[in-house]
């Protein structure tokens, strides 16, 4: 027996039909054909097999050139469950004279689709024939369209037709609808100066602007809202309390997500699934972990939002043990499940845990991973510096046929800069034709961390030059390179550029980015002037930045005012207190040393311990200060003696400025240095890593000037490429030279 889906419907023999006229090829008394059987049939379709037999039908019978009964076929072809927007074109390309309806149908059908820019399109084409005009039910879903599309410049046109086609310009339909483009598209007093325009309002409308004032970032202004909202007494719905329940979840107003969680109770607002999931990710993001647990276990429904709330929401606690119960006992284990997992882990900084889901994900469970679980996966090998894992990444995207987007292309280019290879980054910058800003961007970052600075700014010029404009992260980074490479002229210039050329106001970053720059240029007077003259107060960057170029330049005074403003705005904040103790150190002043780190000590201060990391066949090993764990410890400790006697034998004096105790004997304070992390690392680089390939070493803090200085022998000694990434740059090592600034 045929399925319900396959079966043939059972069509009325065709010569009970009437006749079309045989000059006009139209159908004889259209009002007749609105009720016709066979047209009255195609609501009661099942499958798309099922439509194409009635079109066949009318078809034979002339009945598809009845407008009223062609635009039914077309509305089935492109609204229905089974819905094929192909045919429902190709069935309206066939219609001599599509009425609105049809028009209306595909216009709508598109802006929901995956290609809305064909229904804006679909919309010009309509304007330009001339023989239908929009209506009420036509806008509505072309500013839909324009919204998807970010199309502000047409969607203001839009605006303009509303504006003069009178009535429609009154329906609230269509001005809910305008309200919601201006607020995707960013426009914020736009879509508010709408919604006060309007003379009459329902829920719609509120929820639209509260959701849009939520999603912008402006929270405030949507709470006060829905107070207003209240005052004009407006019934909210349910949509209404999702759309205050954001805004409470980006404020972290978990006091008042309370007082909403039992409004919706007092009021009556109907329960449903989506909006307990709703308060489920307000307490979460408020950090309530208690209240969402309880709310958790009286839900009688969940679906997939629910339990990954749940499992986000721990991660983000930094709970992974629930986090992993959470995701083991789910009845359905989708993707986006393991993706939150994953992408908790990378955000957490745990970048060795979510490589570790992912490979789980693929040879244990044997599920597909998607763009965002490969966009994941390649950040954590970025911060890793997992390049044999990142480039397997890259060929398994390719071997699968996947589409490379904007996303894969920004975290294969981010993957391949943090991983030494600026080269490769290039080639995949260099691969792809549509490049968004932040494909631009993540080229400008990779070249800005490998001291390539003029490159930086030539991409940067090149960009605007293809009509991309850059964004705030894209000003950042292009200062970042002027930092790095000691452009203070073309830093100054391009930070002078920004409101005016690019439309960017300063932010705090940005000074930061500039005091960096003329901080390690020695222009520390107008550096600390530039501070004084900020038209925003000083985050932590900028002092930061201030502090580090006392400590390059040994500006002692200034370095004690840095650091003390520093750990005014955050008192936890141990590295202030180390690199002053740096300072002092350089200094000889080990009195100061020992009070400082006292000082820490009774704060509960501890000093970040220094970690290094090196990928050996797709495998990362980490060492620590001194690090005796690893399996061929005994092989690297032989490695660093004979390091040493080489490096004596050269004539080689260790830079003992960096040592930070007081350690009087001489031969303790060599073996002090000798214990740094990353020359435990190199140690094992050169045991490990085929002679032929660079030794690729990550580093979480600054290298330090002695093993810096150590690595650039080793590259000589050994003849080796040696790539030492820290926390803010890299550092190429080839024949003895270094590619890199030595800024210490």
């Amino acid at each position: 027996m045929a399925t319900p889906y396959t079966q043939v419907l059972p069509l009325p023999r065709h010569q009970h039909f009437p006749k079309p006229n045989p000059i006009s090829n139209t159908v004889i008394n259209d009002r007749y054909f609105e009720n016709h059987p066979l047209v009255l049939l195609i609501d009661k379709c099942q499958s798309i097999k099922q439509l194409k037999q009635i079109h066949a039908y009318m078809l034979r019978i002339g009945l598809f050139s009845d407008p009223f009964s062609a635009s039914k076929l077309i509305e089935a072809s492109s609204l229905s469950h089974f819905s094929s927007l192909d045919y429902a074109h190709k069935v309206f390309d066939e219609i001599p004279q599509p009425n609105l309806f049809s028009w209306n149908a595909l216009i709508r059908a598109y802006s929901s689709s995956q290609d809305p820019i064909q229904s804006i399109l679909m919309f010009v084409n309509m304007i330009c024939e001339g023989r239908e005009f929009p209506s009420k039910f036509t806008y509505p879903f072309v500013f839909k369209a324009s919204a998807k599309m970010k199309a502000l410049r047409f969607g203001r046109g839009l605006h303009g037709m509303v504006v003069k086609g009178r009535d429609v310009g009154l329906d609230i339909f269509v001005l809910n609808s305008l309200i919601h483009f201006y607020a995707d598209c960013g426009c914020l007093d736009e879509a508010y100066l709408v919604f006060e325009n309007m003379q009459t309002r329902d829920v719609v409308s509120w929820n639209t602007m509260i959701l849009g004032f939520a999603e912008g970032g402006y929270a405030d202004e949507a709470l006060k809202m829905f107070h207003r909202m209240g005052e004009e007494n407006v019934r909210p719905n349910g949509v209404t309390m999702m759309a205050v329940l954001s805004a409470c979840g980006k404020k972290l107003d978990l006091e008042f997500g309370r007082w909403v969680h039992a409004f919706i109770k007092r009021n009556g607002i109907r329960e449903s699934l989506i909006l307990d999931n709703a308060i489920l990710d307000m307490y979460m993001k408020c950090g309530s972990i208690e209240d969402a647990e309880r709310l958790f276990h009286k839900m009688g429904e969940k679906d997939i939002v629910s339990w990954t709330t749940m499992l986000v929401g721990y991660a983000r606690a930094g709970n992974f043990n629930a986090a992993r119960s959470i995701l083991n006992t789910m009845p359905s284990q989708d993707i986006a499940a393991w993706n939150a997992l994953i992408s908790a882990y990378e955000q957490s900084g745990k970048p060795k845990e979510a490589l570790s889901v992912f490979n789980e994900l693929q040879l244990i469970k044997k599920a597909e991973p998607d763009e965002v679980t490969l966009v994941c996966a390649l950040s954590a090998c970025a911060q890793l510096g997992a390049i044999d894992l990142g480039g397997w990444i890259h060929v398994y995207i390719k071997k699968q046929g996947i589409k490379l987007n904007c996303h894969l292309t920004t975290a294969l280019i981010d993957m391949y800069s943090k991983c030494g290879d600026v080269e490769k980054a290039l080639e995949m910058f260099d691969s792809v034709n549509i490049r968004d800003v932040f494909v631009w961007s993540a080229m400008v970052a990779g070249l800005a961390m490998h001291g390539r600075g003029k490159e930086a700014i030539s991409l940067f010029l090149k960009m605007q030059e293809h009509k991309v404009k850059p964004n705030s992260v894209t000003l950042i980074n292009v200062l970042c390179a002027c930092s790095h490479s000691g452009l203070v002229e073309e830093g100054r210039e391009i930070f002078n550029q920004m409101e005016n050329i690019y439309g960017i106001v300063p932010g705090v970053k940005h000074y930061a980015c500039l005091v960096d720059i003329l901080g390690r240029a020695g222009e520390l007077e107008e550096a600390e002037e530039l501070i004084n003259n900020m038209p925003v107060t000083p985050g932590p960057s900028v002092w930061g930045a201030l502090l580090g170029a006392c400590k390059l330049h040994g500006n002692l005074e200034l370095a004690e005012q840095a650091c003390n403003r520093l750990v005014e705005l955050e008192p936890e904040n141990h590295g202030a207190y180390v690199l002053l103790s740096n300072i002092y150190a350089k200094s000889g002043k080990w009195d100061e040393v020992s009070l400082l780190r006292k000082r820490m000590r009774e704060c509960g201060l501890k000093k970040e311990p220094g970690c290094s990391s090196i990928e050996v066949h797709s495998i990362v090993h980490e060492f620590l200060v001194g690090d005796n764990s690893h399996p061929q410890s005994q092989k690297i400790y032989a490695k660093l003696d004979e390091i040493a006697a080489r490096l004596k034998h050269v004539g080689y004096v260790s830079n003992k400025s960096q040592i930070l105790q007081l350690v009087e004997e001489e031969d303790m304070q060599e073996q002090a240095l000798n214990l740094h992390s990353e020359k435990l690392a190199m140690a094992f680089g050169l045991i490990s890593v085929a002679p032929s390939q660079p030794i690729r070493v990550v580093k979480n803090l600054r290298v330090c000037a002695d093993c810096h200085a150590v690595a650039k022998l080793l590259s000589k000694l050994y003849n080796r490429e040696i790539i030492l990434r820290d926390r803010y740059r890299f550092h190429h090592f080839k024949e003895g030279n270094c590619s890199c600034k030595d800024y210490w």
